[in-house]
């Protein structure tokens, strides 16, 4: 039974809050980067890199200290508007392809403890320590969690009713993203969403394992402090409203085999059909693509040779790992071995066969999306995906909604 609550949330100013809201601080190449901080001064870029300011690289705790600096000067200029109660807020976020509709709210962190929030990935303790120690400086949050749950009925029907009003802020940024957000401040209606929750047995992290860890970390650190530091941001939507896509795999060498001798190794676990030139992607899980040499390739598992008793061996990933990338090519650590890149993509397949093509990776290998089901069968039993198994829409932006310590 997850605990959530409402907060005040701290929003962009309806006027500019298309120009306020950006995408993931990591998504920016350095071009991009430096023009939206050159030409845009409302952007939340401006908060997470405040060097920009002084023309020079910052970081550390010296980083830390400047967020929360230029955070509170967008404060003073109101680009930034705290709310004056607390809320959940309805966001809808619609794209070309898909429209999303979910409750951003305080999730208790003790529930994240107590597994009530379930994981599906590892997580790296030196990366959930730094941010841990960034949250506690900047005082904010501005990254919501992702969690889905099973859908209920009851809570569609609060979100639709909420939907009935105009929404309280309506934008489109550039990237052909529409945003709207209605703040819940309604007392009847908060304690119906606070009961409705009460009733789900538990809730799964699809994106933000890093950022549920560390806001847990940070609440073990401040106990007997303000109760805002015993929860963190989180999108809570409905499992049917996300869309999984896969990532692939591409291998810089064929681990001192010759092709032939590589094709045969692969024999023993799937049957293997040459498409020549042809485009090949799986269309169900078990099957693989694979671009090597100028060819594309389809590999079915022989599943008569490959037992498969956990959930986690299942999974499309863990199967190419464990017959494939593992021990044929040589592949012990998926983390940190730079022989392999991972790409995703509508056209990621084409990408890949042009770096085959130009020698810059030996082989490729295309892969059938996971599902939502494999996703939480695998929290249930406490096992962890290998890395870069799921790209999960939809993508939150920065800044949209900001939680304040």
């Amino acid at each position: 039974m997850p605990k959530i609550k409402p907060f005040k949330g701290v929003r962009a100013a309806t006027d500019i809050a298309a120009h306020v809201i950006t995408r993931s601080y990591q998504d920016y190449g350095k071009k991009e980067l430096k023009a939206q901080l050159k030409y845009n001064p409302y952007s939340f870029l401006h908060i997470l890199n405040p060097g920009y300011k002084f023309q020079q690289e910052i970081t550390g705790t010296d980083r830390f200290n400047l967020v929360r600096n230029r955070f509170l000067e967008f404060k003073e200029e109101a680009y930034l508007v705290q709310e004056k109660q607390p809320a959940f807020y309805v966001y809808e976020n619609t794209d070309p392809h898909h429209s999303y509709t979910g409750i951003i709210a305080g999730t208790s962190t003790q529930d994240y403890q107590d597994n009530k929030i379930k994981k599906h990935e590892d997580t790296l303790s030196l990366k959930e320590t730094l941010f841990k120690d960034y949250l506690k400086a900047v005082g904010f949050n501005a990254e919501p969690v992702l969690l889905t749950y099973k859908d209920q009925p009851a809570i569609n029907d609060i979100i639709q009713q909420v939907k009935t009003n105009l929404p309280d802020q309506h934008f489109s940024t550039t990237d052909f993203n529409s945003h709207k957000i209605w703040a819940v401040t309604d007392p009847e209606l908060i304690q119906s969403i606070e009961s409705q929750f009460k009733e789900i047995p538990e809730l799964y992290i699809a994106d933000g394992h890093h950022r549920s860890a560390s806001s847990s970390l940070l609440s073990q650190e401040m106990e007997g402090q303000q109760d805002s530091y015993h929860y963190f941001m989180s999108l809570l939507i409905a499992e049917s409203q996300l869309h999984i896509y896969e990532f692939n795999r591409q291998v810089t060498d064929l681990n001192g085999l010759s092709k032939q001798d590589f094709l045969i190794q692969l024999d023993q676990h799937f049957r293997i059909q040459n498409h020549g030139n042809e485009l090949y992607k799986p269309s169900k899980k078990h099957h693989f693509s694979m671009y090597l040499d100028g060819d594309f390739y389809s590999l079915y598992l022989r599943k008569s040779l490959y037992k498969i008793t956990t959930p986690l061996q299942d999974l499309d990933t863990q199967m190419l790992y464990e017959l494939v990338l593992k021990p044929i090519l040589g592949i012990e650590d998926l983390r940190t071995n730079d022989r392999i890149k991972y790409s995703y993509g509508k056209h990621d397949m084409v990408h890949i066969k042009e770096r085959v093509d130009k020698k810059e990776i030996e082989v490729g290998f295309g892969l059938f999306p996971a599902t939502v089901e494999q996703m939480k069968s695998i929290a249930d039993a406490e096992l962890r995906m290998p890395p870069k198994s799921t790209f999960i829409r939809p993508k939150l932006p920065s800044g949209l909604i900001i939680y304040e310590f």
